[in-house]
């Protein structure tokens, strides 16, 4: 850390923080601006700089660099230069003569490219860069920024799947300011505003409100869930992987006040049954919470639709929710023939170890999940787009990894760091000796999680 404090300081010094009244790229006003670009007339900066860089990012996970245009630029080239990675080079425009490309620079698709920012606001010109990326076939799974501003920018990009980190924080540099004595009494009335008007304290660990989210979700039963959460204080869903009717009613009478959704695997059930359906159906009416059908459709979508309302199980007749992998693609969820009343949650990462799925796959569905007026939200261990609802699983109060492959987390930390909004519990709840109070456990734990995260 005092090597970075070192750093900043020096490049303070060459005036990359202005103070008054300033509008950025992004539409924002702001009484602060924030330019890295007098350093690339100071190679010894730059070359501190790309240490410092490389120091935070494995550089044997990509095969290019590419800085966004253009005060990245020098960064990203001085970064190829001490890393001996192939640099590349996004422009602005197409300039409509010549080879009119967006990217210059030799390349493969299906290579991994760093992306490197100078300074992060909304994340809008980065996106712009990564679409562009993108579209050439290059894959985006690490991206580096100098300094964030803490105005939402890094949430924008990380909630669209991609993995950032940042060098700096705004909050953190004017600390550094502040206690070496670098600023005036009217600049540091400039950030006390700023600020203030940007919650900045708070911006890294606030959660948006169950009610926020439901203005942000469109389907139904996306806000009949959360309603039923509201009433019942709870956001326990349980995996009921049982094999035997009267064991799951059983289950089911003991938790059901606890719980705001049962998870079921109807295919695993021996004696399964209309009557054991219609009975289940009445409790979950009575003590008010959803079913959902984990079938995990992974198919093209007209089988999709078959498995959905035909054979012995007729899912649709019934299920409130039902989970789909999109490994098919996003036709694979379309034309399903879903009920109004029934949403679907998508699969985007699993809580087991040594999954397949990366981080590109996980954007993929995650931008699938958003387009498709029928999914409600997904699993997934990692925060997601504020319009999704996301369901952790692997919940543990032991964190662990068992000899199955499965990764627990405690409820804390799938609120804190996933920024979860319904938390799954299977066996820990089921194979306790008391369901009810180990139900009630892990209901307290998830509802003062997320409140405690407001």
């Amino acid at each position: 850390m005092e090597e970075k404090e070192q750093f900043f300081l020096e490049i303070y010094n060459l005036g990359i923080i202005k103070f008054g009244n300033f509008t950025l790229k992004s539409g924002m006003n702001s009484p602060i601006y924030i330019d890295f670009r007098p350093i690339a007339s100071r190679p010894d900066l730059l070359i501190k700089l790309s240490d410092l860089l490389l120091h935070e990012v494995s550089y044997h996970n990509f095969e290019l660099i590419c800085g966004v245009p253009y005060a990245a630029l020098p960064i990203a080239t001085t970064l190829s230069l001490r890393s001996k990675i192939p640099l590349i080079i996004k422009r602005k425009e197409n300039k409509g003569y010549g080879t009119e490309r967006m990217i210059e620079g030799i390349y493969k698709i299906g290579q991994n490219c760093l992306i490197i920012e100078d300074v992060i606001t909304s994340g809008d010109s980065l996106l712009k860069t990564i679409i562009d990326l993108e579209k050439e076939g290059l894959i985006i799974q690490n991206i580096m920024s100098i300094l964030d501003r803490e105005q939402g920018g890094i949430e924008n990009i990380k909630q669209r799947g991609y993995n950032i980190r940042t060098l700096f924080r705004i909050g953190e540099v004017f600390k550094i300011l502040k206690k070496k004595s670098f600023l005036k009494k009217k600049e540091i009335h400039m950030i006390q505003f700023f600020f203030i008007k940007n919650n900045i304290k708070n911006i890294q660990n606030r959660r948006i409100s169950y009610e926020e989210k439901k203005e942000k979700i469109s389907h139904p039963i996306g806000k009949k869930l959360i309603d039923i959460t509201l009433k019942k204080k709870t956001n326990l869903i349980v995996s009921a992987d049982l094999i035997d009717t009267k064991k799951i009613l059983k289950l089911v009478s003991l938790i059901g006040d606890k719980i705001c959704g049962l998870k079921l695997h109807v295919d695993i059930i021996n004696d399964f049954s209309y009557s054991f359906i219609n009975y289940l159906k009445n409790i979950s009416i009575e003590k008010n919470f959803l079913l959902l059908e984990d079938r995990k459709l992974c198919d093209v979508s007209p089988t999709n639709c078959l498995q959905l309302h035909y054979g012995i199980h007729k899912i649709s007749s019934w299920a409130d929710i039902v989970t789909a992998h999109v490994l098919a693609g996003s036709m694979s969820i379309q034309n399903l023939k879903i009920p109004y009343n029934m949403g679907l949650i998508t699969i985007s990462e699993m809580s087991s170890h040594g999954g397949l799925s990366d981080d590109n796959y996980i954007r993929k569905v995650l931008n699938i999940s958003l387009k498709n007026p029928k999914v409600i939200g997904t699993v997934a261990q990692r925060k997601v787009d504020d319009r999704l609802l996301l369901f952790t699983p692997g919940i543990h109060f032991y964190e662990k990894k068992n000899n199955l492959g499965n990764r627990y987390i405690h409820p804390v930390k799938a609120f804190e760091r996933n920024g979860s909004d319904f938390i799954i519990v299977g066996k820990a709840i089921f194979q306790s000796e008391n369901p009810k109070i180990t139900a009630e456990k892990y209901r307290n734990a998830g509802w003062k999680a997320y409140e405690n995260g407001l």
